[in-house]
Order: structure tokens, then C-alpha cells, then sequence
């Protein structure tokens, strides 16, 4: 029985729309089972909702590569995209093969740029836009909202500083309108070819301040490097748990004879590391409708920031340059007026405001005493002390 295309593709502006109505932050679509919602960090399925079958899918996937300006996937493999529901609201999605059929995983995206206290991040972070050159990173591990914090702060650029704003991504996530700056946007597969192959066109193309989506390779991350020292602002992100591991991830990418060479460039084009995490907020509510924890009582909704920010100083520079990565945390610890966070820190702060529970903030700290301490030296209704973020 041939699959009624029109049917199918309504069918999926439905499931985007619902995505949108939840706050669901995904969906998964899987052939004869419901779609999958996450929602507040959890994954469970639509009991009432009939599944899609194979050909559906594949049929969704067609339509969703075209939207998207991809080709279409093939027996094999995996294929990256971004395409908009008929609302305006964008999705990132994904298109993968398991077991021979089509599956796809949709990240929902924000309809609007959010700003740095939206985020929960310190705001003293925007003096990063500021910048007139260097590398900024933002590290964390997949849907950490690596994507959103760099929106953010792409946004506050634009609408600030006139100059030339290059965007190189797969795909095109969040789409900026000129402002005070311009921006031109080019996506991975239709636009470039490569992100080692964009960026090095990018430094041809009069920019000021240049974002790469990831860099993953040895060539893209050389390019960055090089953009960076040759006077560009450059924003990027990396797979990495924290600050020390996102310097430790990029500089392994490189042959050994190379890694010494690659601290030194490295140390002084840095100018800050964002290490973030996505936590469940799971502290006391007020609400006692609301879920309940294991003991009965009400916690918060939704889901927070918790993050680690270093800055480029001549002391952690020094600890980059020289290899002394597992120093970099005492400078860390004491560099609180250059704009400087530990884990434990802004973890102290969301478990002492009840943003989160004790239990969510010892499994993440990396040393709990030091979270206790942290969270012991604070009192009810303090604010995060004022960052400057001056070298």
C-alpha cells in the first residue's frame, strides 16, 4: 500500500507542534513504536500515539533531507539537518539506519535568543563579545546546550559591535538577522564543504568575529587556532566534560612531535574556556502539585545550568603552555575576581538557592568536600558576586 505523503508530512508538523505545546526538548521517531518525548530530561512515550512504520518514515526522511537543502540518506549511515515547522519554531534533527530502518531523533530548538541570566551564567560573560581577537570555547558533554549558550552570545555581538559576523555550522541551528553587525550564516553540506575548508575561506571574506560549530578534526582545530592569531574573534565549541579537558582534548588531536608547539599557540590565543551541564532541577518547591522526590516531597521543574568558567590569565597561560593542566584548578579556585568558576562553586550556589538537591550536586562535583565547603561559606539570598573579566 503506497504511503500517503501528505498525510505523512502532516503528521510530523503535528509531532512538531506537540514537541512545542510539551516544552518537550526532543522527539523520537522509531518504526512501530509511539513517539518518544523528553521532557524536563526524561524519555517516555506516547502510549495513545500510533507508531509510524517503515515506510512512513523513509518517506519522512526524504522530505526532511529536501527541506533542509541535504541529500537524501542512503542504506547506511546518518545524515544532520535543520528544518522549520510551519509555526517558525526550528528543529535539529537527526536521520539514522539501525537494524536496516530509518529512526530520527528532533532537538528542538529556541524560538528566541535568551540572554546570559536566562541561562543561568554570569553575565559578566558578555564582556567576552567584546573581545578583539582570540579563542573562546564552550565545552560540555551532547545537549548540555552548548548551541544556546553560543546563540547568546553570537546575538549580544550582533546587536552591539558593527563588524562581520561569519557563522560555519552542520546545520545551521540558530538563524541571526543582521543587526548592528553583519551575518552570513553557511551550513556544512550545502554551502562548504567542510569546516577545515569554510574556515580557511572565512579569513578571506573581511571577518571580525567568526563561530564554528565543533571542532572535532585536526585541520579544523589548526584553522581555529590560526583565525585566532591572526586577529579574528573566534567561538567554537568541544566535546569535553571541563575546562582542563577541553584544553587536554584539543592538544591530543595533534602527533606528539607537534603537542609542545600547540600548548604555546594555544596559551596565548585562549581567552576562556565555558565547561556547562544540563542537571534536573530537583530542589524543594513550594507546590506541593508538583512532582515529588523519593521521600514524598515536592521539587522544582525543569532543568539548569551548572558551569565552569577559566579565563585566560598569565598565570593559567603559563599552566597551559607548560603542560601543568592539573594546576590549572588552584588558579581556578582563586581566580574568582578575573571571572573565574569552579564546578563546585556555581554547584554550591544552585544547591544553596534550591535550585537543585544535595544528591544532584554531589554526583556532579568532581570533589564533594570542596562542594560542601562551598555550599557551607554561603548564606539565603546572596548573589553571585560581580566577574570581571579583565586579563
Amino acid at each position: 500500500m503506497a504511503v500517503d505523503v501528505n498525510q505523512t508530512t502532516q503528521r510530523l508538523e503535528w509531532l512538531l507542534s506537540e514537541c512545542v505545546a510539551r516544552d518537550a526538548s526532543d522527539v523520537h521517531l522509531a518504526a512501530g513504536v509511539p513517539p518518544y518525548w523528553r521532557m524536563q530530561g526524561q524519555l517516555a512515550p506516547e502510549p495513545g500515539e500510533a507508531p509510524l512504520d517503515a515506510e512512513q518514515l523513509e518517506t519522512l526522511g526524504v522530505y526532511m533531507a529536501e527541506r533542509s537543502g541535504r541529500d537524501r540518506l542512503g542504506a547506511t549511515g546518518s545524515l544532520d539537518g535543520a528544518i522549520t515547522a510551519p509555526d517558525g519554531s526550528r528543529f535539529r534533527f537527526n536521520l539514522f539506519r539501525r537494524s536496516g530502518q530509518l529512526s530520527i531523533a528532533l532537538r528542538r530548538l529556541e524560538d528566541r535568543f535568551r540572554t546570559l541570566a536566562d541561562l543561568g551564567m554570569p553575565d559578566s560573560l558578555y564582556e567576552l563579545c567584546d573581545l578583539p581577537d582570540g579563542l573562546v570555547i564552550v565545552a560540555g558533554p551532547t545537549g548540555a546546550g552548548k548551541s544556546t549558550t553560543l546563540a547568546t552570545l553570537i546575538d549580544r555581538v550582533n546587536q552591539t559591535r558593527r563588524g562581520h559576523i561569519v557563522t560555519i555550522e552542520d546545520p545551521i541551528e540558530y538563524v541571526h538577522a543582521p543587526a548592528a553587525s553583519l551575518v552570513n550564516q553557511r551550513q556544512i553540506g550545502t554551502d562548504a564543504r567542510s569546516f577545515d575548508e569554510a574556515l580557511v575561506a572565512s579569513m578571506r571574506q573581511d571577518p571580525d568575529v567568526i563561530l564554528v560549530g565543533e571542532i572535532r578534526d585536526l585541520p579544523t582545530i589548526r584553522a581555529a587556532i590560526t583565525a585566532a592569531e591572526t586577529g579574528h574573534l573566534v567561538f567554537t565549541t568541544v566535546h569535553a566534560g571541563d575546562c582542563v579537558g577541553a584544553v587536554e582534548r584539543l592538544v591530543s588531536v595533534f602527533p606528539a612531535d607537534e603537542q609542545t608547539g600547540t600548548r604555546r599557540q594555544l596559551a596565548l590565543v585562549l581567552r576562556a574556556i565555558i565547561a556547562q551541564h544540563l542537571l534536573v532541577a530537583d530542589g524543594p518547591a513550594d507546590d506541593m502539585r508538583g512532582p515529588k522526590n523519593a521521600d514524598g516531597l515536592p521539587v522544582r521543574r525543569g532543568r539548569v545550568v551548572t558551569s565552569e568558567v577559566l579565563i585566560s590569565t598569565p598565570a593559567t597561560a603559563n599552566l597551559i603552555a607548560t603542560a601543568k593542566s592539573n594546576q590549572i584548578y588552584s588558579v581556578m579556585e582563586s581566580g574568582g575576581q578575573f571571572g573565574m568558576q569552579t564546578l563546585e562553586e556555581d554547584l554550591a550556589r544552585l544547591w544553596a538557592t534550591g535550585r537543585i538537591s544535595e544528591h544532584t550536586a554531589t554526583s556532579m562535583a568532581r570533589n564533594p568536600q570542596v562542594l560542601r565547603d562551598r555550599h557551607a561559606a554561603l548564606r539565603p539570598g546572596n548573589g553571585i558576586r560581580s566577574r570581571s573579566l579583565s586579563r
